[in-house]
């Protein structure tokens, strides 16, 4: 993985901790042009991977670096799934066995699958698993998806019902289908990881929150730091300006003296903090 990857909060209205920057953002980025002008900076700035979600409009990215290949010979995308928001909305609105029925494929296989209703579905978790997966890599065919993350509200969900096998399918077909990398991402890194050990996952790659202040750090940062330094794992540092409650250079000197940290997600809205943030992972990241 590279060291610096690029995230998409910004661009959907998402800021933990101001709803008024986080309104002002989604409207700014109704625009596909004002995007695509913010991932063309981080591009410029040597940035060559974007961590997004399956929002509906990275369809629109999607098609956008499709149409202008030969410009981004070497991009890749980090693709982050479900998006939770357009389940529940369709769960509240359909029901959950219609809603599961408008984003699986209308083939007869499924038809037959949803004729004993829920009871039978839930018999089925594996197969519906992976073609939700399936339905929500559509959108990046024909890009690069070498790492596909499963997001924390389901990471999160699965490990506190107990259903741990679920992860044990998302990582087998990931692996299948799209010859890529699964990842997890989780607010609750040392339990994700004794589940991964549990069901022989082996050196995954984890993201999870990871800033000076514990800001979303479920178990503390006590048990965070000797997770990254001890436990066999790929982190990924995500959450590490605390949503702009820590000053950038504090920020990136703790993650960056954290041992065995592989990558950093951030977003940003300009070309200036873009610049600014890449260039302190770059100067505080020890190598050799």
């Amino acid at each position: 993985m590279d060291r610096v990857l690029f995230g998409d909060n910004q661009f959907f209205g998402v800021n933990h901790m101001s709803e008024e920057k986080a309104r002002a953002q989604q409207m700014r980025f109704q625009d596909l042009g004002a995007i695509i002008e913010v991932l063309d900076a981080a591009y410029q700035e040597g940035i060559r991977t974007f961590m997004c979600t399956t929002h509906d409009r990275v369809a629109e990215i999607c098609d956008h670096f499709r149409a202008n290949a030969a410009r981004y010979p070497d991009y890749r995308f980090y693709p982050c799934m479900p998006y939770a928001h357009k389940y529940a909305n369709a769960v509240t609105e359909h029901g959950m066995v219609d809603a599961l029925r408008r984003f699986l494929p209308d083939d007869g296989a499924v038809g037959a699958m949803f004729k004993g209703g829920v009871a039978l579905a839930n018999k089925d978790i594996e197969t519906i698993l992976q073609l939700l997966i399936d339905a929500e890599m559509k959108m990046f065919h024909g890009l690069a998806t070498p790492v596909v993350f499963i997001q924390n509200v389901i990471t999160d969900l699965l490990l506190g019902i107990g259903m741990k096998q679920a992860l044990r399918y998302f990582a087998d077909h990931v692996r299948r289908r799209y010859n890529a990398e699964p990842g997890f991402i989780t607010m609750n890194l040392p339990l994700l990881l004794d589940v991964l050990d549990e069901l022989g996952i082996e050196n995954p790659i984890v993201c999870a929150n990871i800033n000076r202040i514990g800001f979303r750090m479920c178990g503390g940062i006590a048990q965070y730091e000797q997770a990254i330094a001890q436990r066999r794992f790929r982190p990924v540092a995500m959450s590490v300006l605390a949503s702009g409650a820590i000053s950038p250079r504090e920020a990136i000197a703790y993650v960056c003296g954290q041992p065995r940290i592989e990558s950093i997600v951030f977003g940003a809205s300009s070309r200036a903090n873009i610049r600014q943030t890449k260039a302190l992972i770059d100067e505080l990241t020890v190598t050799g």
